[in-house]
């Protein structure tokens, strides 16, 4: 029940939806996409302005920024994008646009 909580509060950090500063967590969150494709991700930094993001469970560590968006939250590096909203969201290579999942969200 606590881990779930903790989930939550990530999220809302995330989308800019909580007042408060939050501190960053060594906890991934771990969201499936439709390509099956698995993302974990957790908070850098106390403000939510920054996320690390895995892919497929693998060692390499994506550090991406937030930037501005129509809707929801967007974070990048110039290599990898993360864009949430509500408690699913979608990743891609930014450069060539080629999309890695979409629907990606708590299993």
């Amino acid at each position: 029940m606590l881990k779930h909580g903790c989930i939550t509060l990530a999220q809302a950090a995330l989308l800019g939806g909580c007042a408060s500063s939050q501190a960053p967590t060594d906890e991934w969150t771990r969201w499936v996409c439709d390509s099956q494709v698995e993302v974990l991700w957790r908070l850098a930094d106390g403000k939510g302005e920054q996320v690390d993001v895995r892919l497929g469970g693998g060692d390499i560590v994506y550090r991406l920024s937030q930037e501005p968006a129509g809707s929801g939250a967007l974070y990048s590096d110039g290599m990898l994008s993360f864009h949430t909203k509500g408690e699913q969201g979608l990743v891609y290579w930014t450069a060539s646009d080629d999309l890695i999942g979409r629907g990606c969200k708590a299993p």
